[in-house]
C-alpha cells in the first residue's frame, strides 16, 4: 500500500510523526507531503496569488516534504507534480483536537483528505480529541492495523472517512462506532484584550453547546469514551429546496 500521508499541524507535529513511524514500522510505503508550519482552520483553501515552496525534512528516522501552503495545496501539489508514484490512500492527521460536526468544514486536516477523494483516491482524517498531545504512537497503530479492513471498493466514489480517538489511552476506549456528525453550530465569541501598544486585538473563543447535541452523533460518542468514524460526502444539495424555489418560481 502506498500512502500519501499530510496533516494541518506542520510537518513536525507529533501526530503525524507518530502514523509516520508506525505505518514504517509496518512495512508501508509512505510519502510525506505536509505543510511546513501550522494550518488549523484553514479549510480547504489552496494559494492562488502566492507561489509554493518545498523544503525538505531529514532527521532522526524520518524524511518528508514540507509546503510553505495549505493542506490541500499539499495534496495537490504531491500529486501532480511531487510525486513519482501515485498513493492509494491520503491519510491526513493525527490532527491535535477532534474533528466533529461542523468542524468538517473548517479543518485543514478533513479537507486534506477530501482534496484526496476529489482527486480519485481515498481519503482517511484522523484526529485526536486533545490539543496538546505529547505521544500517540496507540492511536496510529490503530490506524495502521484498520487499513486493511476499510471497505473502500464498496463505498461511494469521493468518500472521506473521518476518524476520532477520545482523549483516552487505547487500553481505555471504547470500541469503534460507525455514526453521523452532530449538527450542532458553534457558539463562538471573542475575548477582547490589549497588545502592549494600547491597541485592541480579539481572540475567538466557543462551545460547542452539550445539550444540543443529540445521542448517537460524534461528538457525543466521543465524549463518552468511543471512538468514531463518520463517512463523508460532499454533496451540499438542498434538494427539498430545489422543489420549493420551482413552485415559487412557477416551474
Amino acid at each position: 500500500m502506498n500512502i500519501l500521508l499530510t496533516n494541518d499541524d506542520g510537518i513536525e507535529a507529533v501526530g503525524l510523526r507518530a502514523l509516520y513511524h508506525s505505518m514504517k514500522k509496518a512495512g508501508l510505503s509512505v510519502q510525506v507531503v505536509a505543510p511546513v508550519t501550522e494550518q488549523s482552520a484553514v479549510g480547504h483553501a489552496i494559494s492562488l496569488s502566492s507561489p509554493l515552496r518545498v523544503k525538505e525534512f531529514e532527521e532522526d528516522g524520518f524524511s518528508g516534504l514540507g509546503v510553505y501552503g495549505t493542506p490541500v495545496d499539499c495534496v495537490k501539489l504531491a500529486m501532480t507534480t511531487l510525486l513519482e508514484n501515485k498513493p492509494d490512500i491520503v491519510i491526513s492527521g493525527i490532527n491535535n483536537g477532534a474533528n466533529t460536526g461542523v468542524d468538517i468544514l473548517y479543518s485543514g486536516t478533513v479537507s486534506a483528505a477530501t482534496e484526496g477523494a476529489l482527486m480519485g483516491i481515498p481519503g482517511l482524517a484522523v484526529s485526536y480529541d486533545d490539543f496538546n498531545p505529547t505521544d500517540l504512537t496507540e492511536q496510529a497503530d490503530y490506524c495502521v492495523k484498520m487499513l486493511s479492513k476499510l471497505p473502500w471498493d464498496s463505498m461511494a466514489e469521493k468518500t472521506v472517512l473521518n476518524l476520532n480517538f477520545p482523549a483516552l489511552p487505547i487500553a481505555d476506549t471504547q470500541e469503534i462506532k460507525f455514526c453521523r456528525h452532530t449538527r450542532v453550530s458553534w457558539k463562538d465569541w471573542y475575548h477582547v484584550r490589549q497588545d502592549p501598544r494600547g491597541r485592541p486585538y480579539y481572540w475567538l473563543d466557543g462551545i460547542m453547546p452539550k445539550d444540543n447535541i443529540s445521542p448517537g452523533t460524534d461528538r457525543d460518542l466521543l465524549t463518552k469514551g468511543y471512538i468514531t468514524m463518520t463517512p463523508l460526502h460532499f454533496d451540499f444539495t438542498n434538494r427539498e429546496a430545489i422543489a420549493t424555489l420551482e413552485k415559487s418560481f412557477g416551474q
